[in-house]
């Protein structure tokens, strides 16, 4: 682990390795901004729009022209659009149909093509936006934030609290903050996003659903096999990084995340 461990510059490094291009070696994120979160809608609206505008983009102006009110009433409704369908469908449903709005269809996400075979088709998977955003303020009632969220074309599909035991916390106080200081009613837990991890530099826990108390975290570690994700106990250590790296370096990661939320979820 590096040597560096406070619970500060375990976010730092974790956020550094996620926003390093693909071609570098990392996880092919950028770097998302808090203010740019609509907690009234629970999207980030920005993203959102901007994967629209740089994929869609001909279908747009279709719905700016059917909306007859200029870009930002098209914007206002879209968003109001794709909410809807959220609260009524779900998160996993809307990334993986293709929703309509006027009479113009629009896909959230782009799945990786079974082959480089068709370059349209690979170069609108790669148009894809993921993000992370640190310290995301999610909550219209109070000042709450969460560690990081991580977004998909401006969903946000998982959150995680971060903790570190050298600094005096580990992910059992992790687990603690989101039973003890998350209300699940908030919109981003209720009907946003689809998982929430607990993290330390040792270990990982996951849940999909925050009740308070009833709150059940499912270890998320490699165990005795390292080279298999499992609910085993405990991690191998990580000469060369933090021992839970595998979470951001392996699940996370660009193209194993778009998979896993296109088919496996």
């Amino acid at each position: 682990m590096p040597a560096r461990t406070t619970e500060a510059q375990f976010e730092a490094d974790m956020v550094e390795w996620l926003t390093t291009p693909l071609s570098e070696g990392g996880g092919g994120y950028s770097l998302g901004v808090d203010s740019h979160y609509d907690k009234a809608v629970g999207l980030d609206t920005a993203e959102l729009l901007e994967f629209i505008g740089d994929t869609q983009a001909s279908k747009w102006e279709q719905l700016v022209t059917r909306y007859g009110g200029g870009r930002d009433l098209a914007q206002t409704k879209f968003v109001a659009r794709v909410a809807n369908l959220l609260d009524t469908h779900g998160t996993v449903h809307v990334l993986r149909s293709i929703i309509e709005d006027q009479g113009v269809k629009f896909r959230l996400l782009f799945d990786q093509p079974a082959s480089g075979l068709n370059p349209t088709l690979l170069d609108l998977y790669e148009r894809n936006r993921l993000t992370v955003t640190r310290q995301l303020h999610y909550s219209t009632a109070n000042s709450n934030s969460l560690d990081l969220c991580l977004f998909v074309n401006g969903l946000p599909v998982a959150t995680a609290e971060l903790k570190n035991p050298l600094t005096g916390q580990g992910i059992d106080h992790a687990i603690e903050q989101y039973e003890r200081d998350r209300d699940p009613k908030e919109l981003i837990f209720a009907r946003r996003a689809l998982v929430h991890f607990a993290v330390d530099p040792h270990l990982a826990a996951m849940t999909t659903r925050l009740a308070r108390k009833g709150t059940q975290f499912l270890p998320f570690n490699l165990g005795s096999d390292p080279g298999r994700l499992s609910c085993g106990q405990g991690n191998p250590p990580n000469p060369g990084g933090y021992a839970t790296s595998y979470l951001w370096e392996r699940v996370w990661r660009y193209d194993a995340w778009i998979d896993i939320l296109s088919r496996f979820v």
